[in-house]
């Protein structure tokens, strides 16, 4: 592995969306690091060939996206307890022909949170949850270890949230998509971790007169910066916090890993990952 001009990237598909190219340069420019982190359209057929190349050609290691998360995590020689409780794996680092795998969307989130709502306090009743993908994975149990009593969860395919709340407990309660605006006035805290009301995407169609002053709201869409969601959690006195903090905060460790600096998540890093 070449050390001279150390190499990391982002692995999906699609991925030239990716906001992490901008997000890694600036911290390797800023910390005069003489590499690079590239993004990389990788199909499902070839990631385990792909992944297994790339140490060679000086990569130290990868951010995982969709739709390969899982399978990262199946390929990798070994693996982190939470990336193992998630199911799914964002970060592969490459270590004496080994690969390991981790999840810091968790991290990233709860840094988000803490960063964007500093007073949010996880045990002070439910939070709701809206969809049952990836990244939802690892916000419920960010959620759960951070001492939330309870989930409310909710996603268009019923199935697929009965799936998580027979792998995370009876702390998981779901609701039927229909009923998401019961959920939504129910919980402390609401997390969108669907596409819905990113750019190209359908928008949010989610009753949200039950918005209410003294509820966090976080939605991991960051394009747009500011959902209808946010909107009108803001307009109801709720705190809202932008999707755009996880994804700086869960890259953190990842940078760490690879080019031994740890990084600081500041408005400088904001600006120049929006540009």
């Amino acid at each position: 592995m070449s050390s001279s001009f150390p190499l990391a990237g982002v692995v999906g598909r699609p991925v030239t969306h990716s906001r992490s190219p901008k997000l890694h340069r600036h911290w390797l420019a800023r910390h005069g690091i003489a590499g690079d982190y590239v993004a990389m359209d990788v199909g499902e057929a070839d990631l385990a060939e792909v992944l297994r190349a790339l140490p060679k050609a000086g990569f130290r290691g990868v951010n995982v996206t969709i739709p390969h998360k899982a399978a990262a995590l199946a390929l990798a020689d070994e693996a982190t307890e939470r990336a193992r409780r998630i199911g799914a794996a964002n970060l592969l680092v490459f270590e004496d022909g080994r690969i390991l795998a981790d999840n810091t969307d968790g991290e990233g989130f709860l840094e988000s949170l803490r960063q964007g709502a500093p007073e949010w306090d996880a045990g002070a009743g439910p939070a709701t949850v809206l969809g049952a993908g990836g990244a939802a994975r690892a916000v419920i149990v960010a959620l759960l270890d951070a001492g939330a009593p309870e989930v409310l969860l909710t996603n268009r395919t019923r199935e697929n949230a009965d799936a998580l709340a027979g792998e995370f407990g009876e702390r998981v309660r779901v609701f039927d998509w229909v009923q998401a605006g019961n959920a939504v006035e129910e919980g402390r805290m609401i997390v969108n971790t669907t596409s819905l009301g990113m750019v190209g995407k359908p928008g949010l169609r989610v009753p949200l007169d039950g918005l209410r002053q003294g509820q966090v709201v976080m939605d991991l869409v960051y394009a747009p910066l500011e959902t209808r969601l946010l909107r009108e959690a803001r307009a109801a006195g709720a705190v809202a916090v932008d999707g755009l903090g996880m994804l700086l905060h869960q890259a953190v460790p990842a940078f760490a890993r690879w080019f031994g600096v740890r990084p600081e998540v500041d408005d400088a890093l904001r600006a120049a990952v929006m540009a």
